[in-house]
């Protein structure tokens, strides 16, 4: 036994600061959960925030570009003038 040697008092002593350090020990990884926990909500919800400012900004950018290329008025080409070879050709 690990108390071989000590007085009933002593190994009472020794239990209790035992128990008080496992207590502690416990107490104090529950708080570093509740900071992780809580960080990774943060982190999720600055995450959303940031996607749906991305998504309206793509909505916006794609908007402005339906809308710039509905005003663009069409450029129709002109019809390119014909060049006639053989007779005019041969001519010269």
């Amino acid at each position: 036994m690990a108390t071989k040697g000590l007085t009933a008092e002593q190994a009472k002593l020794r239990a209790e600061r035992n128990f008080a350090k496992t207590e502690q020990r416990r107490q104090e990884a529950e708080n570093a959960m509740a900071a992780v926990q809580a960080e990774r909500r943060a982190v999720a919800e600055k995450t959303a925030r940031l996607r749906a400012l991305r998504l309206a900004k793509e909505a916006a950018d794609a908007q402005t570009a339906a809308e710039q290329l509905a005003a663009k008025p069409v450029a129709t080409k002109k019809p390119a003038a014909r060049r006639t070879v053989g007779k005019a050709s041969a001519a010269r």
